[in-house]
Order: C-alpha cells, then sequence, then structure tokens
C-alpha cells in the first residue's frame, strides 16, 4: 500500500470505520475518501456507481452495517438483512465494475452456527443452525462472505472478508434501543452511579461468554492483512480470549467507579452461550491484538465521558 492511495471508508462515522480513518492517518495514508449518508446512500445502486465511476478508489472498506444488539436484531429483523444485503450488493459489484484493486468485507462472529466448537474456525461457517435472534443480520452477513469468494473465483477480484469479534472503543453506539451489550452496560453502570442507584438489572443470566475486540486493534489487523497483496482468505480477527457477562459487568463497574449491586433477569434471552474466534490462521501471520481488555474500557469510558454521554 502506498501512502497516496486513494481509499474508500465506507461507514466511516461508525466504530470500525472512525477506527480505520484513526489508524489509516496514523499511518501517514493522506488520500482516504470518506462520505456521510447524506452525501452518498449505499443502499442506493444508482449513487454508489456514480460515485465509484468518478473517485475509482484503489482500496475499500466496508465497514458500514446496520448493527446492534439482541433487542434491536429481534425489533427490526427485515430492516437487517434489507439493509445489509443492499449494501453489500451495491459495493462489491462497483468495486469489481470501477476496478478497485482490494475490498475488505466485514463480517460477524454472529455468523458461526449457534451451537458450534469453541473456539470458531473459519471452516465452520455453515455447518449448523444460526442463532434465531440475529438471523435476518448473520445471514446478510453470510451473503457478504459467499459473494467476496465468488467475485474472486469469477471475475479474479481480490476481496477478502474478515469476521472481527464484537467491538468496542471510542465511537461506540450507546444507544440503549441499538447498541450491543458491552456499551449498554457501560452506560447502564454510569448513569446507576451518576443517580446513586442501589442496583442495575442486566438483561440474561450473565453466564454467556463473549468476546470482545478494540476497534482500533481491528484497523491494525486490517491493514497489516491488506500489506499481504494477494491474501484473500476468510480470516477470524479476535483478541483470543473471551469473558462472561458477568465478568464483565464486573470490570466497568470498577471503570465507571459503580459500586451497587448487579442483578440478572433470566427471564430475558441470553443469545448463543459463547462466541470465542478462532485466530490461529492470523496468529501464523504474525499479528496479535495488542489492547489490555480494561485498559481498552477505560478509554472507551473516557470518550463516552466526553462525547457520547446523552447520545
Amino acid at each position: 500500500m502506498e501512502l497516496n492511495d486513494k481509499i474508500f471508508i465506507a461507514g466511516h462515522r461508525g466504530l470500525a470505520g472512525s477506527a480505520l480513518e484513526r489508524v489509516l492517518r496514523a499511518k501517514g495514508f493522506t488520500n482516504l475518501l470518506l462520505r456521510a449518508r447524506a452525501e452518498l446512500d449505499l443502499e442506493d445502486q444508482a449513487a454508489v456507481d456514480r460515485f465509484f465511476a468518478a473517485e475509482k478508489p484503489r482500496y475499500v472498506l466496508l465497514a458500514a452495517a446496520l448493527v446492534g444488539g439482541i433487542k434491536y436484531n429481534m425489533a427490526c429483523p427485515a430492516d437487517f438483512i434489507r439493509s445489509n444485503l443492499a449494501m453489500t450488493l451495491n459495493v462489491l459489484e462497483a468495486s469489481r465494475k470501477h476496478g478497485a484493486d482490494r475490498l475488505v468485507f466485514f463480517g460477524s462472529s454472529c455468523m458461526y452456527p449457534k451451537v458450534c466448537p469453541q473456539p470458531m474456525k473459519e471452516d465452520l461457517l455453515l455447518t449448523g443452525e444460526q442463532e434465531p435472534t440475529s438471523l435476518p443480520y448473520s445471514m446478510a452477513k453470510l451473503a457478504g462472505v459467499t459473494m467476496c469468494g465468488a467475485y474472486n473465483r469469477q471475475h479474479g477480484t481480490r476481496f477478502l472478508p474478515v469476521i472481527p469479534a464484537t467491538l468496542y472503543g471510542p465511537g461506540d453506539n450507546f444507544n440503549f434501543e441499538q447498541s450491543h451489550v458491552l456499551p449498554a452496560l457501560l452506560r447502564r453502570i454510569h448513569e446507576a452511579k451518576t443517580a446513586g442507584l442501589p442496583s442495575v438489572t442486566i438483561w440474561g443470566t450473565g453466564t454467556p461468554r463473549r468476546e470482545f475486540l478494540y476497534s482500533d486493534d481491528l484497523a491494525e489487523a486490517v491493514v497489516f492483512l491488506l500489506e499481504k497483496e494477494n491474501y484473500t482468505e476468510v480470516t477470524n480477527i479476535g483478541a483470543g480470549t473471551d469473558i462472561s457477562i458477568k465478568e464483565l459487568a464486573e470490570i466497568i463497574c470498577r471503570v465507571t467507579g459503580y459500586r451497587g449491586k448487579i442483578e440478572f433477569d433470566a427471564s430475558k434471552p441470553d443469545g448463543a452461550l459463547r462466541k470465542l474466534l478462532d485466530t490461529a490462521k492470523l496468529d501464523a501471520l504474525g499479528w496479535k491484538a495488542r489492547t489490555p481488555f480494561e485498559k481498552g474500557i477505560q478509554r472507551t469510558y473516557d470518550w463516552y465521558l466526553k462525547e457520547g454521554a446523552g447520545k
């Protein structure tokens, strides 16, 4: 990659996209193409085609997606599959048509079967039934990974599908109706501390285990993989360890300074019991996540206090 290469970051205002912009700028890349949704609706095929025809980016990082936690997935399943499929179809085809050298497609750990050997290897995709609470989203992401391979075989493209663990970091979504478990817990526990509440109730039993990846670590991994010119294998990007939701809540209590009680509502769904990615493929290439988990949460909390509170 050359520092003046034209790089389109689709979804640069989101968690993954903002981390990609931050890391690329820190590395000296100067020719970044950034478009807010008001400027370029990725679900509009004609608009996407016009943009690619005019700009002809060399690298495309498809970080744009409709994402959210269990509650949001269950409330808006049609939106999740329609929106994510449309963005994938439009951006992959425009990238092929207008000669992008490389494209990175971001999958999700929820693409793996609900009951899956742990840690989850890339070849376990499509080997079992999906978790029903996130099925529309996971099917859209599975379609994207399949499309990358199909385009590479038929058209000679070099599209790279990656599967990140659940991301967190500065710029995360703290909206209760849409957020993943970590930012939702961080905000809820912070607000309980501020209000002096004696306890916080959390959905589920607290026993499911989740793997979390700091967003800047994801961005570093993507740049690392793009430096391998012809590498196109579907690849997990994870931290290599997981924790229970109960342990996560305890860490957030330490970071925020909340001293109240954590209670669990077992009548609410847990989702998949465990989702830990097998990172052996990426480990063998020479890359590992570097951000300690509690330090990453502290950075996220610092950002929330400065930028995200009230959003």
